[in-house]
């Protein structure tokens, strides 16, 4: 007889939920060693992380190779605390009507060259400082950022002729200019434009960039000021459309913009409608060019004359363009070939250029002539030494009388430092001391309406004399003019 034990029906199932619960734990288990595993094995494996600095690939306009760089620098080199209520970096407000409140040039004849205008030259290439030693400019190529170095600067004024005393007179005209901007970014209350375009150009002149500590809201306030009557003009740069002197201040005006395009394409800052408001400057320029060659009021494409005090500003201007690299360098070479044509038609035997065809009206304007020559690669022409011979013979410079013609100077600097030797220094003894000892105490030029100094006011004046001491460092490009 044997026994045999049997389970009861509760205590089976409780002994089936028992086992239940141990696969399940069993299970569980079994998954968060496998985890557990997992992570000590990738503590025990993986690299240790390095913290590092990620390459950055930077592009250059126009550039053939990359440049790269390990670590990105601020645009601008110095901080700066920002005007108020306006901003560097307020936008260009684009429209495509004209200005209610431009200011129309009276509609006057003229029968000599208008003094309300001229500085003189496409400072182009040679570009002075603000920026201390350099800073901040390192993707302008070599040639032009030594420029921009305040010890390299001061070294071409010790060996051209200047000395600390010019770099003194620049820095308080452009203090004296920065302290008499209107708040809409222009200059002045006539020709605004024109006045506009002057202190721009003195100011990069100086290299005085958006990125410039103490001058750079005020330079770029006037860009944007110019810009923005270019957008509401289809790039024409006048305060109005009525009279003819406004042509005067579109050269002006875009000579002023192509350069600071430049200047700002360069290092990095974006100008809103910058590139456009002077590709549409420029097109305008070279479309005005008269039947003659030359340029005259209205942009008369049609003339078979030529005004030189108007037609220089052009010239200028396109030759700053040409440096911005928005046009095929070949879309100037019939347009300046007609200019320069049309300038070697009316020189005079005695070597002068005068107003228009006429070389003994206003041959004070050979300089002119002159450094247009020069500016576009034609230093040794002709040209250019009777021009030079008839300088020297014929030209004074004494502040109390008409002989200070600033309008008239200005263009006489530029030719002679760019033709250089002897010629350079009998003019530069002729002027520099005698306009050092003109500025006033404020940082301007001007002596009153007696002796207008060919200008149309104390804003222009002082432009023009800035422009002339900044002429030891501001060099025209493709001159070949080496340091001496």
């Amino acid at each position: 007889m044997s026994l045999h034990a049997q389970l009861s029906p509760e205590a089976e199932a409780r002994l089936r939920a028992q086992q239940r619960n141990s696969t399940i734990t069993s299970i569980i288990i079994s998954i968060l060693s496998v985890v557990l595993i997992g992570i000590l094995l990738l503590w025990i494996l993986l690299p240790t992380v390095e913290t590092f600095t990620p390459e950055i690939v930077s592009y250059q306009s126009g550039a053939e190779d990359e440049q790269k760089i390990t670590k990105r620098e601020m645009t601008r080199a110095v901080e700066r605390k920002p005007s108020a209520p306006s901003s560097s970096m307020a936008k260009v407000i684009a429209a495509n009507t004209t200005s209610l409140t431009a200011v129309p040039i009276p509609d006057v004849d003229t029968p000599d060259p208008s003094a309300d205008f001229g500085d003189g030259n496409d400072f182009g290439d040679g570009w002075g400082t603000a920026e201390e030693d350099g800073a901040g400019f390192s993707s302008i190529p070599a040639t032009m950022r030594e420029r921009c170095s305040k010890e390299d600067r001061l070294q071409r004024l010790a060996n051209n002729g200047g000395n600390e005393e010019c770099e003194e007179a620049v820095m308080k005209a452009l203090r004296w200019i920065k302290s008499k901007q209107n708040p809409d970014g222009s200059w002045e209350a006539k020709y605004r434009v024109a006045m506009t375009g002057f202190s721009v150009l003195a100011y990069l002149g100086h290299c005085e960039t958006p990125n410039s500590e103490e001058f750079g809201d005020s330079v770029t306030r006037g860009i944007l000021y110019l810009v923005d009557k270019g957008m509401k003009d289809n790039g024409l740069l006048r305060d109005g459309s009525k009279g003819h002197g406004w042509v005067y201040e579109h050269g002006i005006a875009t000579y002023a913009l192509a350069e600071a395009y430049t200047f700002c394409n360069k290092l990095g800052i974006n100008i809103p409608n910058l590139d456009t408001v002077t590709k549409q400057a420029g097109d305008a320029i070279m479309e005005g060019q008269a039947r003659s060659g030359g340029w005259v009021y209205n942009f008369d494409a049609g003339s078979d004359d030529g005004d030189n005090s108007v037609g220089f500003w052009q010239i200028q201007a396109l030759k700053a363009c040409k440096h911005t690299g928005l046009w095929e360098k070949k879309s100037f070479d019939k347009v300046i070939d007609n200019a320069l044509d049309y300038l070697a038609d009316v020189q005079g035997s005695n070597g002068a250029i005068g107003y228009r065809k006429s070389a003994s009206r206003s041959p004070e304007l050979t300089g002119g002539g002159v450094l247009a020559y020069q500016m576009w690669d034609k230093s040794s022409d002709s040209v250019v030494r009777d021009g030079i011979k008839y300088i020297r013979k014929n030209t004074e410079f004494d502040w109390e009388d008409e002989s200070s013609n600033l309008y008239y100077h200005y263009y006489n600097a530029q030719a002679m430092i760019n033709r250089g030797g002897d010629d350079w220094d009998d003019y530069n003894a002729l002027f520099r001391d005698k306009l050092l000892a003109a500025q006033n105490e404020d940082g301007s030029w001007w002596r009153g309406e007696k002796v207008h100094h060919g200008a149309n006011g104390p804003h222009m004046a002082t432009c023009l004399a800035t422009f002339m001491l900044e002429v030891y460092y501001r060099f025209l490009p493709a001159t070949g003019l080496k340091t001496r």
